[in-house]
């Protein structure tokens, strides 16, 4: 943690005056409703109660979902693999039906005038 991280940023500390940002004072009954704003927040988490079989069932379907998504990456793996293999077969089905000779002619020499010397036995 750098010196930066720890300090706060200018304008966020707590209000030292008891007034706003705008500088005005609080409304009267601020503090009471502040209060019981957290009374009742406090009384409506505490009647709430979880699922006794919620992580069970979240459990349960996180298998289910990884299977899913697994089976389908396959697939579409699999259609893009065979889709690829027919495009090149088709490719080749359609080039030229030549006799497939690279080399055309008497075998003389391309370039006119003399060829450079070879090395060897």
């Amino acid at each position: 943690m750098t010196r930066r991280d720890a300090t706060g940023s200018r304008g966020t500390g707590p209000d030292r005056t008891g007034h706003d940002r705008d500088g005005r004072p609080p409304p009267p009954g601020a503090e009471r409703t502040e209060r019981e704003l957290r009374d009742a927040l406090l009384a409506l988490a505490g009647g709430v109660s979880p699922d006794p079989d919620a992580y069970r069932t979240a459990r349960g379907t996180w298998p289910r979902r990884e299977r899913r998504r697994r089976l389908v990456l396959t697939v579409l793996v699999a259609v893009v693999f065979a889709l690829a293999t027919l495009i090149g077969l088709w490719v080749l089905n359609h080039a030229p039906s030549g006799d497939g000779t690279v080399f055309s002619g008497d075998g003389a020499a391309a370039a006119d005038g003399p060829s450079l010397p070879r090395s060897g036995p």
